[in-house]
């Protein structure tokens, strides 16, 4: 089985460091046959191709402190085929990092050893992944974050990140914008291994797809080296030539064997099947317990490490440890030439945020909340030296243009700037940016209009789960984008990306923070509710549309609008109102030109209550919601999308204007009128609810 590797003549020291190398990839193969066997589900074949690979890379080439697992200079792995998620921890038990019993209860209910990776950094698990093509993408955001750093700290900071894919995580379509912005930007320190086994989980690979994988790679600016995938010394010579690239990110291309090292009953090979891909060997064609003999597992004891390999990786642990600290003393000798840089960069890896003066950002009157926001970008862009913000060729439209003015684009071989140029790739642009917050030190920030969050809500939602601090900024939040009519009106998109504001992480916090200003005061006070919010995503829901500022109610009204960080607030307060009028965004500024008309006309007294953020409002005490939208008063809201967006507020006996279908194409102001959404026909829908006309 293993003839393949061996010279023709080896010296015997030779000999014994392939035998060793051999037995700890087959110690890998036969841990996540038996995982996959024991949990009665899981993607043995896989693991078992790419155990050599995995070998060779962590006993030779990772560079990490197994005594200081977050040390913020370690390289990096990200896993994309999170199917593959038993290969990790089979390597990471013989690195120590899981013990039997973890392996043993591989997808079982409060086992570490979960069916997909999910962040763990202190077991070396770096990135949750699953869904495909997303982990890959998070690794060249964390390459991405280390270049960032790396231009302003010195090359000292030579930390690689490696990633590892499969046929699958090939096809997905955000492989095309990872590709490209990672060879345009010339990411070296990205070293990417290609699991290439020919075998999907319903068919072969051919089957469905004819491209050239290594020229797709190549004309996106990459170095490709194909190998064979269990040959030993071509995987070390791969991976020595990538650590020595200067120019460009490596794609490893390795031809592997689905199911390597599985065996019939007769002892029959039975390796290269696609029914070996997603289910335990035992319901294939393949013998579990000869297999497990095949590789040198006793299969009564099939979670043990072999004894000479458990030696082997004593010897790699404390060389790890070793090369470490030379890394740390180099690091040290650093800081104190440096003193000034360090101190800073010691705050970047903290999270911790400079003083900032939200109130001192001004704004001109009437502004559309996204120029708002550019305003507040352009502060952010002089008084926070961490941050990226990107665009999906939108900047001069979502307004993120307000930080670019004050920086720079990034670059290949300049990485000096803080704006990211993503192009048209919204998906890929939210995963990088998933991958600069996994990194640490950098704050990401990534924008486009609201009706394409459609196309980031895979990334949104890994943020959620990852529990990741980054900035979603989403302009043209309506139907008031007017003339580009529906394809580009968001009309159900608040609705589901609230709903992630009712999604508890697994920390038990809201999963999600989606704040719609109602002007430009208030768009001040939600970026301070983003930037102070390192715990999970946030989103920003801003107008295109100009909208009226709110009237202070006294003092100033910054003084009021920081009420917002309650999540919801009264922007008109009246004794004894006769109606409390509900919403959030441009609608807030409608229901006061409403307000206006019911109090003069109808002498009616009347409340408002902005709430950018029904989440955040519900963590309140109920006496200060109470005080907020009263039960005893009749609640009406405005909203310009789907009316269960306000549905939970008003209540069960209130009533809300919204939309119940697509927008169309027609300047905003007709679209208002159209549509009901102006003073006057609110201040009439407002009576009819009250029986008053």
């Amino acid at each position: 089985m293993h003839v393949q590797y061996l010279d023709k003549n080896p010296s015997k020291q030779d000999q014994m460091n392939k035998e060793i190398n051999l037995q700890s990839a087959d110690n890998i193969r036969a841990l996540a046959v038996a995982m996959v066997e024991k949990a009665k589900s899981g993607h043995p074949g896989g693991p078992m191709g790419g155990a050599d690979f995995m070998h060779i890379l962590y006993s030779e080439f990772f560079n990490y402190d197994p005594s200081d697992m977050t040390w913020p200079f370690r390289d990096r792995f990200f896993m994309d085929a999170g199917h593959l998620s038993t290969l990790m921890y089979a390597q990471y038990y013989l690195l120590g990092n899981y013990e039997k019993e973890d392996v043993a209860n591989f997808r079982q209910w409060g086992s570490i050893t979960p069916g997909h990776p999910e962040v763990n950094v202190a077991r070396g698990v770096e990135n949750t992944s699953g869904p495909l093509g997303q982990g890959h993408t998070m690794g060249i955001g964390a390459a991405v974050a280390a270049k960032f750093l790396q231009a302003r700290f010195g090359n000292w900071m030579n930390h690689k990140i490696y990633g590892f894919i499969s046929d699958g995580g090939i096809q997905e379509e955000i492989s095309q914008g990872a590709g490209r912005i990672a060879g345009h930007l010339g990411l070296n320190n990205f070293i990417m291994f290609f699991d290439s086994n020919d075998v999907q989980l319903s068919t072969m690979t051919e089957e469905v797809t004819t491209e050239d994988t290594e020229m797709k790679y190549k004309s996106w600016g990459w170095k490709v080296i194909k190998i064979n995938g269990h040959d030993h010394d071509e995987i070390r010579k791969a991976l020595t030539e990538a650590n020595a690239e200067t120019e460009r990110p490596t794609l490893i291309i390795g031809k592997t064997i689905m199911g390597k090292g599985c065996v019939t009953e007769d002892g029959s090979m039975f390796e290269g099947h696609c029914e070996l891909h997603g289910q335990p060997i035992g319901n294939t064609g393949a013998d579990y317990e000869k297999t497990l003999l095949n590789l040198g597992m006793d299969p009564s004891a099939p979670f043990e490490i072999y004894p000479d390999v458990k030696e082997y990786y004593k010897g790699v642990l404390a060389k790890k440890e070793a090369d470490a600290s030379v890394k740390k003393a180099e690091i040290a000798e650093w800081r104190k030439i440096n003193e000034g840089l360090a101190t800073k960069l010691d705050g970047f890896l903290s999270g911790k945020l400079p003083e900032l003066d939200f109130e001192s950002v001004e704004h001109k009157e009437g502004l559309a909340t996204r120029a708002a926001s550019s305003n507040v970008l352009g502060y952010l862009a002089e008084h926070v030296e961490n941050m990226i913000v990107s665009s999906a060729d939108l900047s001069n439209s979502d307004k993120t243009d307000g930080f670019l003015k004050k920086s720079s684009a990034l670059r290949k071989g300049d990485f000096s700037g803080g704006f990211l140029q993503a192009g048209v790739a919204e998906l890929t642009m939210a995963s990088i940016a998933n991958g600069i917050a996994l990194h640490g030190g950098v704050i990401p920030v990534v924008a486009t209009f609201f009706v394409f969050s459609d196309y980031m809500k895979p990334a949104i939602r890994l943020s959620c789960i990852q529990e990741l601090p980054v900035k979603f900024v989403w302009s043209h939040d309506a139907f008031r984008v007017g003339e580009d009519g529906p394809t580009h009106q968001p009309v159900e998109q608040e609705a589901q990306i609230r709903l992630l504001e009712k999604l508890k992480n697994h920390s038990g916090n809201q999963s999600f923070v989606a704040l719609r200003p109602a002007d430009s005061t208030e768009t001040s006070v939600t970026w301070k509710m983003a930037m102070e919010n390192t715990k999970t995503p946030t989103g920003l829901i801003l107008s295109r549309q100009g909208v009226k500022d709110v009237p202070a109610q006294s003092g100033s009204r910054y003084a009021s609008a920081i009420n917002a960080e309650k999540g919801g607030y009264l922007v008109k307060e009246t004794a004894n109102p006769d109606v409390v009028l509900v919403a959030n965004g441009s609608e807030v500024s409608t229901l006061i030109d409403a307000a206006i008309l019911l109090e003069e006309k109808e002498n009616l007294k009347i409340s408002i209550a902005s709430i950018p953020s029904e989440g955040i409002f519900r963590q309140q005490s109920k006496s200060y919601q109470r005080s907020i939208i009263p039960q005893d008063v009749p609640v009406f809201g405005l909203t310009a999308g789907l009316p269960v967006n306000l549905e939970a507020l008003v209540g069960p006996n209130g009533k809300i204007f919204g939309l119940d279908h697509f927008g169309y194409s027609a300047p905003a102001k007709v679209l208002d009128d159209k549509f009901g959404f102006t003073g006057e026909k609110v201040c009439t829908e407002v009576l009819n609810f009250l029986n008053l006309k």
